[in-house]
């Protein structure tokens, strides 16, 4: 019998249904015939915390304690995400089955979905045959195909072990650099691998704007009726109003230097990566990275788009009969395109490119989308689809025909020789004139939608409402349009703009650009895995999302903006840890062990070196100016139910000391680090005093009076520890209930009143 094995409870009820046959419904699992389906939900098992290694004293924040490197006795732990544990032993439990004679890993074909699957497997430690179910589609046909066709686990080692070493390498980097550098400057710091450059760049953009200084300039525009000529900048007003008095003389003429003509076909772009569409939906409609990768999830799980976390722009040859189906008919035109728009004959050979589909293809809606399916849809999700329906038809349609003209003009040398003292004082270069038309020939693929934001237009292009004549040559002289005189126009040197969530993605993707060792750059440039980039498609919006939440970086509008927090870390941190250099690199190396091109014992050696020299660099070089006396309340209440070590207060709840939490995308926080024991300091109207936790976390019982119950009803009622929970009510009657004060809850809730 196989258990079938899948990343989420949606995609395994959709493998369940693609098997097809009665169908008996269980606590965490499906049986389908022979087989059983089930699911995690998300990582099932995660790296243990320092803290939880009981060998070391790592509990404590402190330099004597660095580096941290478990190495080689890694502990993992079932994840604490609500849920977690139950599903965790519903799994582990039909893993053991003795009827069992097959694992299939069908969790999403990517570095995560590897590492999902591999983790519970080493957790559960069982020893059964493996195959990998590899599918971009949630389509019946596709997920019966890919069952047919699924090879041995072991084909996929290489991805298994990037995905382990990746995920050591981000805990000792992250624990060793957060931890050295929030000992050093006294602030609480988090230090991440990709993280960390992603900042540096924001920091760096937003320097740039504030140091910028505008310098004023003036430009000389002269008209020439239905087109225009435009002079260089100049720095000097005198300059310009010397330049302006000469064009405006009576007898002034241009002579036309050069007139170039050139009818130009753009081909259509390519098909979406996730980065691609993160970046249009960014500047089409204003949507997060993550919103966007939120809604293509779910498009996913619908079964109305193809895998979300992919980073290629083609289709394989094996995939053209798919995508002739979803280009015949009106099926993906009506609701998505104007019918007038769709191409006559698309051109499909122009999406393949079987060297550049690593993994995965490029995002697609599926057969199963159409006006019906797109009506039913909510508003990032609507908004989404019809974007990668309109990018296909792009990708297959005509090229932008459009005729540009080019035109550079000078004084006339005739008009010089009866002037010679005119304009003396300015040389060639500053009397320089040009000129450019852009005229569309045929719209080809721009008319799938031809409409850009505000935005994305230039302030400085010269070419809207030029129309230059045809007939125009090199070597002829020119005058203005009879009474219609030059003007002088002014403008200030402008700062960079500040990174949006799409320039940013774009940077993120493009990393290599900022990198001065040329030999890296090349070796990232030809990557066709991660395009020089770094983090990787899957995880750049978390990057993003990640800053947000620390702190480091506020959303103002569509930019992204360092704080002073963010500014504060990038002026401390050693210079490695901040250059893209450093990421872009770890990506390059844990690309080749993908692809089985390096020894992974190696690079996670690598990887450890370079962790175990954070500490000692931060305690090199520490900026006095940066450091803080403001210090954590250390007062303990007592000793952790949870884990022994000392509770302090922290706002309006008592927690272990060994805790640290991070604030999540809905509000909420989540902890991150530490035994995870909490308790609020208010519980059903009624405050926890610290005497109270005092004696409670002595193991006393506390009777109090006066609480209030969510109808609000008065009771009283003794306060008890719970390990698990935080603080329980005893009511110490016949009965013996006992009732858990949720920790996060902020209403009473009393079994009894």
């Amino acid at each position: 019998m196989r258990l079938i094995i899948a990343e989420k409870h949606s995609v395994g009820q959709t493998i369940a249904q693609a098997i097809g046959g009665h169908m008996e419904k269980h606590d965490g699992y499906v049986q389908v015939g022979g087989d059983l389906v089930t699911w995690a939900q998300g990582h099932l098992v995660d790296l243990a915390a320092p803290d939880e290694y009981k060998n070391h004293d790592w509990g404590k924040w402190s330099l004597d304690t660095l580096p941290i490197d478990p190495t080689p006795d890694w502990q993992w732990k079932v994840s604490r995400d609500k849920g977690a544990d139950r599903q965790y032993k519903v799994v582990a439990g039909l893993m053991r089955r003795d009827d069992i004679d097959m694992l299939v890993n069908a969790c999403d074909p990517d570095r995560e979905g590897e590492a999902i699957f591999r983790r519970i497997v080493a957790h559960v430690g069982v020893s059964r045959p493996m195959r990998r179910l590899w599918v971009a589609s949630l389509e019946e046909d596709a997920i019966r195909g890919a069952l047919a066709s699924m090879k041995d686990e072991t084909e996929y080692q290489g991805l298994a072990d990037s995905a382990m070493i990746r995920a050591k390498a981000d805990w000792l980097i992250g624990m060793n650099a957060s931890r050295a550098y929030s000992l050093v400057y006294n602030v609480r710091f988090t230090v991440g691998r990709v993280q960390t450059p992603t900042l540096a760049m924001i920091v760096d953009r937003d320097r740039q704007i504030a140091d910028h200084v505008a310098r004023p300039y003036w430009k000389v525009v002269a008209p020439m009726g239905g087109w225009k000529l435009a002079g260089e900048r100049l720095d000097k007003r005198e300059d310009a109003e010397t330049l302006l008095r000469i064009v405006d003389s009576d007898d002034f003429t241009f002579h036309i230097l050069k007139a170039d003509r050139k009818q130009r076909h753009d081909a259509p772009p390519r098909l979406y990566d996730l980065t691609g569409l993160q970046k249009d939906m960014s500047r089409l409609y204003g949507l997060t990275a993550a919103r966007t990768l939120a809604a293509l999830q779910s498009l996913y799980e619908k079964k109305l788009a193809t895998y979300p976390r992919t980073d290629s722009q083609y289709i394989t040859h094996d995939d053209l009969d798919t995508l002739r189906a979803l280009t015949e008919g009106d099926r993906l035109v009506t609701g998505f395109i104007d019918p007038p728009a769709k191409p006559a004959r698309p051109r499909l050979e122009l999406t393949v490119n079987d060297a550049k589909v690593a993994g995965h293809t490029a995002i697609l809606p599926t057969m199963q989308a159409d006006k019906a399916t797109l009506d039913e849809l909510g508003g990032d999700e609507r908004l989404v689809l019809t974007r990668v329906a309109r990018r296909m038809w792009e990708a297959v349609g005509d090229d932008y025909v459009h005729d540009v003209t080019s035109v550079v003009a000078n004084i006339d040398p005739a008009w010089t020789e009866r002037h010679p003292t005119d304009g003396a004082t300015l040389d060639e270069s500053q009397t320089r004139f040009t000129s450019r038309s852009d005229q569309p020939v045929s719209l080809g693929w721009h008319v799938i939608e031809h409409d850009r934001p505000q935005e994305d237009h230039d302030d400085g292009d010269e070419t809207a409402g030029n129309i230059i004549p045809a007939n125009l040559a090199v070597g002829v002289s020119i005058a203005l349009v009879p009474q219609c005189g030059a003007a002088l126009s002014e403008g200030k040197t402008k700062p960079p703009k500040p990174f949006s969530e799409a320039t940013l993605l774009a940077a993120m993707e493009h990393a290599s650009r900022w990198l001065e060792d040329k030999d890296l750059k090349a070796a990232l440039d030809d990557d066709e895995s991660h395009s020089g980039g770094i983090g990787t498609p899957a995880t750049r919006a978390d990057v993003i999302e990640k800053l947000i939440r620390t702190g480091y970086v506020e959303r103002k509008g569509k930019q992204l903006r360092s704080t002073e927090q963010g500014r504060s870390l990038i002026d401390v941190v050693a210079p490695k840890l901040k250059d893209v250099a450093l990421t872009a690199g770890m990506e390059r190396r844990l690309s080749e062990v993908e692809h089985g091109q390096t020894d992974a014992a190696k690079v996670e050696t690598e990887f450890r070196d370079l962790a175990a020299g954070i500490p000692a660099a931060a305690q090199a070089s520490v900026r006095q100016d940066h450091v803080r006396t403001r210090k954590r309340n250390t007062e303990s209440f007592g000793p952790c139910p949870r884990c022994g070590k000392p509770v302090v207060k922290t706002g309006k709840v008592f927690q272990c000391s060994t805790n640290r939490r991070e604030k999540q995308p809905d509000g909420t926080w989540r902890t991150t680090e530490g035994c995870g024991w909490s308790a609020w300091t208010t519980v059903a109207g009624k405050t926890v005093t610290d005497t109270t936790m005092r004696r409670l976390l002595a193991g006393q019982k506390v009777s109090v009076k006066g609480f209030t119950s969510k109808k609000g009803s008065k009771f009283d009622a003794m306060l008890i520890i719970d390990k698990d929970k935080g603080i329980a009510f005893d009511f110490n009657d016949n009965k013996e209930r006992k009732r858990t004060w949720p920790r996060n809850s902020t209403r009473p809730r009393p079994t009894a009143c």
